[in-house]
C-alpha cells in the first residue's frame, strides 16, 4: 500500500503577536510619536475626502483610513535611506516615510515641535494629489503615482502586481552596489494573486535580496471577499512556498506591526532576503471616496461595526493614556497639532469658504509642459566620441563578426562601468546565451549576470526597480514576442515613469531583443516589437545593421539616460563588417540615418536585414535607389534631415519593412513623409510590407510571410516604373 508523509515547510511560517507588556516595553517617546502620525494621516485622508468632494482632485482619492497602524508601525523601523513603494492606496506610508525621514533622532512629540519641514512635505503630497505644480512630481502623478527619492520613494504604482518586481529591483541594486539599504513594496490582498507579485517574489527569494514583501490583507480587492480571490485565505504561506519566510501580524496595531518589521529585519540581516509580512487590517470605506462598503452591499453594518471598534485613532491614544504615556489633554493636543498641520498645508493651496473652495491662483501646472520630460535631451551624451565607419582609414579597419562584436562591446562596457548589470533567460550558459551575444560577461562578471527564470514580467520590472536605484541594467529578451508576456513592465511601467513623476531622473535600461522570423520557430517566435515600442515616445529604438553600427549605437545605449531597445536580427548574427582596430569606445550617434547607397531614382527607408536586401534589390531592378539605414527607428529620433535631403533629390520614396504589415511602424513613416515632404513627392509612398500573416512554421508560408528582396524589386519597380537611368 502507498505511503503518505506530510511534507513541512523548511521556511518559518509563523503568527506574531503582542501583549500588554510589549507595548509597555517601548519607549513612550516613540509611542508618542507613532501616535501622532497615526492621526496627522487620519486627518490628511479625511482631508483628501473632503477636498474631493469639493470637486478640487481629479480623478480617484482611495483614502486608506482604517489601515494607518499598519504604515506607521513599519515606516518606524526604516532608514530614510531604505526604499518603498505602494499601490494605489498608498498615502498612509508616503506620509508616514516622508515624516520619519525628516524628524529629528530622539524626536518626542509631547515636548518636540514638529519641524517646519513637516508642513512643507505634507503641503507638497496633498498637492501631488490635488494635480498641482508644487506636487513632488508637479501634478502628474496625482493620488496614485507618487514618487520623492530623497526620502526613499522611487514610485509608487497604479497597476496591480507593477510595484512588486520594481521592490525587487531595488533589493537588487543593495546588494550589487553594497548599500546595505532594505527595500519594501507595500500591496493588498489582491495585488498577492497577480502573477506579476510571484514572479517577483520568486526573483526576490532566487537572489536572496533584501525585501520586505508586506502585504495589507484588508479582506476586499474592491468588492471581492478574499475568499472569493483565492482558496488559501492564510496570505503567508506565499513565502515559504516560495522558500522564504511568512509573518502574519495584526495590522491595527501598530507595536504588533513594528515587531514583526523587526523580525524581518534581523532575519534578512542573519540569512539574506526576502521576507513576506502580512498585516490583518481593514479599510473603514469603499475602494474610493467617503462611503461605507456595506452602502454598495458587499459588506455588512456589522462587520464595519467590528473593525471600527479596533480603530487605531480611537483605541491609541486610550492605550498610551492607560499606559502614562499621555494624558486626555496631551492625546488631544496631537490631534489637534495633526489637523493643524493639515489645515496649513491645504490653506497654503486653496481659498474660499466652506460653501465654495478653489485653488489658488497661480498653482495650476502650465499645459505648455505637458510633453516635458518624455525624454531626455541627450546631453549626458555630450563629448562622447563619435565615429562613424566611412571616417575609419582603411589600414586601421579590421573584419569582425557581427555577433562577436555583440558580446565584445557588452565586455567593454561592463570593465568601464560596474553599474552595468545583465539579466535575462539562459544568459549564464551555452557559451555565451543561446546566440552567443553574452559570451565573456560569465567569465568576467559572475557577479553581475543574472539567469532568470522565465518570467519577463518579473525581471523587466526587477531591471526598472534596479536602474530607479543606480544600476544599468542590460536586460536580454530571447524572442521579441516576449515583449507582450512584458508589456505592463515595458510600456505601463518603464516607458511613463519619467514623464509620470516629474520628467527630471533617468531611466536607464537597455533591452537587447533579438528579432528571428526565418528560422521556422512559428508565429510567436518571429514578431519584430519595433512598432510596440514606436507607441512609446519615452523609448528609443536602434536596429544595428553592422558591427561598427552595432557598437556605436551600444555604447550610446549604455550611457543614455533614456530607456532603449535595440532590435538584434539573427540574420545578422553570422554577418561580418569592419570595426576600427582595437577600438570599441566610440559611438554612433541616435537620430542619425547612414546613406547605405546613393542614387537619383527613389529613396528606400530601411533598416536592419531590409538595408541588405534593399541593396540586392536595387542592382537586381537596375533602379538607382538610394538606400537609407535608419537606424534610430523611434518616430521622435528618425533622422529627417537626411530623409528630406534625399527625398528632394528623388521625389519618390518605398519605405520597407519584413515584418507582418499591421504591427511594423512604416505606415507611420508613411504619414509623417506626406506631412513633412509634401511639396517634395511626385508619387504615393510604397510600402514594401510582410503579409498580414505572422510567419508559421511552414517554410513556403514563412517566406511567403516576410518581405524579401524579389517583392522589393517589385515595390521598386511600381514605384519607378521603367528605370532609363
Amino acid at each position: 500500500m502507498a505511503r503518505t508523509e506530510r511534507i513541512a515547510t523548511e521556511q518559518p511560517w509563523i503568527r506574531l503577536g503582542v501583549d500588554d507588556a510589549d507595548w509597555r516595553a517601548e519607549d513612550a517617546g516613540v509611542l508618542a510619536r507613532m501616535l501622532e502620525q497615526v492621526l496627522i494621516i487620519r486627518r490628511f485622508e479625511e482631508k483628501v475626502l473632503e477636498l474631493h468632494g469639493a470637486g478640487l482632485i481629479h480623478g480617484p482619492a482611495h483614502a486608506s483610513i482604517g489601515q494607518e497602524a499598519g504604515a506607521v508601525g513599519a515606516m518606524i523601523e526604516l532608514a530614510t535611506t531604505d526604499t518603498i513603494n505602494g499601490t494605489h492606496r498608498a498615502h498612509h506610508q508616503i506620509l508616514a516615510k516622508l515624516l520619519n525621514t525628516m524628524l529629528p533622532a530622539g524626536y518626542d512629540p509631547r515636548r518636540d515641535a514638529l519641524p517646519a519641514e513637516a508642513m512643507v512635505l505634507t503641503r507638497r503630497a496633498l498637492a501631488e494629489i490635488m494635480g498641482l505644480k508644487d506636487g513632488f512630481c508637479g501634478g502628474r502623478g496625482g493620488s496614485m503615482h507618487m514618487r520623492w527619492a530623497p526620502a526613499g520613494i522611487p514610485g509608487t504604482s497604479a497597476i496591480i502586481g507593477g510595484n512588486l518586481p520594481h521592490a525587487a529591483g531595488y533589493g537588487l541594486a543593495a546588494k550589487v552596489l553594497g548599500t546595505g539599504s532594505l527595500a519594501v513594496s507595500f500591496f493588498g490582498d489582491g495585488t498577492i494573486m497577480n502573477g506579476a507579485a510571484y514572479e517577483a517574489m520568486n526573483l526576490a527569494a532566487l537572489y536572496g535580496l533584501p525585501v520586505i514583501f508586506f502585504v495589507e490583507n484588508n479582506y476586499y480587492a474592491v468588492s471581492t471577499a478574499l475568499a472569493e480571490q483565492t482558496r488559501e485565505i492564510r496570505l503567508t504561506s506565499r513565502g515559504p512556498m516560495l522558500g522564504f519566510p511568512g509573518v502574519e501580524t495584526d495590522g491595527m496595531d501598530a507595536v504588533a506591526v513594528r515587531a514583526a518589521m523587526r523580525w524581518a529585519k534581523d532575519h534578512i540581516a542573519r540569512h539574506g532576503g526576502p521576507v513576506l509580512v502580512e498585516t490583518q487590517t481593514y479599510r473603514f470605506l469603499h475602494q474610493m471616496g467617503p462611503r461605507p462598503g456595506s452602502e454598495f452591499g458587499y459588506r455588512t453594518k456589522d462587520e464595519e461595526q467590528a473593525w471600527r471598534a479596533r480603530d487605531p485613532v480611537v483605541v491609541m491614544p486610550r492605550r498610551l493614556i492607560d499606559q502614562g504615556v499621555l494624558d486626555e489633554a496631551g492625546a488631544a493636543r496631537l490631534d489637534a497639532r495633526a489637523r493643524a498641520l493639515v489645515d496649513a498645508a491645504t490653506s497654503a493651496l486653496v481659498t474660499g469658504d466652506a460653501n465654495r473652495l478653489v485653488v489658488r491662483p497661480g498653482l495650476a501646472p502650465d499645459p505648455a509642459t505637458v510633453d516635458v520630460g518624455i525624454r531626455g535631451d541627450q546631453s549626458e551624451l555630450a563629448g562622447q566620441r563619435v565615429l562613424e565607419a566611412d571616417a575609419v582609414p582603411a589600414n586601421a579597419r579590421e573584419d569582425a563578426k557581427y555577433i562577436t562584436a555583440v558580446a565584445d562591446v557588452l565586455v567593454r562596457n561592463m570593465e568601464r562601468d560596474p553599474t552595468i548589470v545583465v539579466m535575462g533567460e539562459d544568459v549564464h550558459r551555452l557559451r555565451g546565451g543561446v546566440s552567443g551575444s553574452t559570451r565573456g560577461v560569465i567569465e568576467r562578471f559572475p557577479e553581475r549576470i543574472f539567469a532568470t527564470p522565465i518570467c519577463e514580467n518579473g525581471f523587466l520590472g526587477m531591471a526598472l526597480g534596479a536602474a530607479l536605484q543606480g544600476l544599468r541594467p542590460v536586460v536580454d529578451i530571447m524572442f521579441g514576442d516576449f515583449c507582450l508576456s512584458a508589456a505592463d513592465q515595458l510600456f505601463n511601467q518603464i516607458a511613463k515613469v519619467r514623464h509620470m513623476f516629474g520628467g527630471d531622473f533617468p531611466v536607464r535600461v537597455v533591452v537587447r531583443c533579438r528579432v528571428s522570423p526565418s528560422t521556422g520557430y512559428g508565429s510567436q517566435h518571429a514578431g519584430d516589437p519595433s512598432g510596440l515600442f514606436s507607441h512609446y515616445p519615452a523609448w528609443r529604438i536602434v536596429a544595428p545593421t553592422t558591427p561598427h553600427d552595432y557598437v556605436g549605437l551600444m555604447n550610446a545605449a549604455l550611457r543614455c539616460d533614456d530607456p532603449v531597445v535595440v532590435i538584434e536580427h539573427v540574420e545578422l548574427f553570422q554577418t561580418s563588417g569592419s570595426l576600427p582596430k582595437g577600438d570599441l569606445d566610440f559611438l554612433v550617434p541616435f537620430e542619425r540615418a547612414r546613406v547605405a547607397r546613393p542614387g537619383r531614382a527613389c529613396t528606400v527607408l530601411a533598416s536592419g536585414v531590409m538595408v541588405g536586401a534593399t541593396l540586392a534589390a536595387a542592382e537586381a531592378s537596375g533602379i538607382d535607389a538610394e538606400v537609407i539605414d535608419l537606424r534610430s527607428l523611434d518616430p521622435l529620433g528618425l533622422d529627417w534631415s537626411t530623409i528630406a535631403a534625399s527625398v528632394a533629390k528623388t521625389n519618390r520614396v518605398l519605405v520597407a519593412e519584413q515584418a507582418a504589415k499591421g504591427i511594423g511602424i512604416g505606415a507611420r513613416i508613411a504619414q509623417e513623409l506626406q506631412e513633412r515632404l509634401f511639396d517634395q513627392l511626385d508619387h504615393e509612398v510604397l510600402r514594401v510590407t510582410g503579409s498580414l500573416a505572422s510567419p508559421v512554421v511552414s517554410a513556403p508560408l514563412n517566406r511567403a510571410a516576410l518581405a524579401d528582396s524579389d517583392k522589393l524589386v517589385v515595390g521598386l519597380r511600381n514605384l519607378v516604373g521603367p528605370w532609363s537611368g
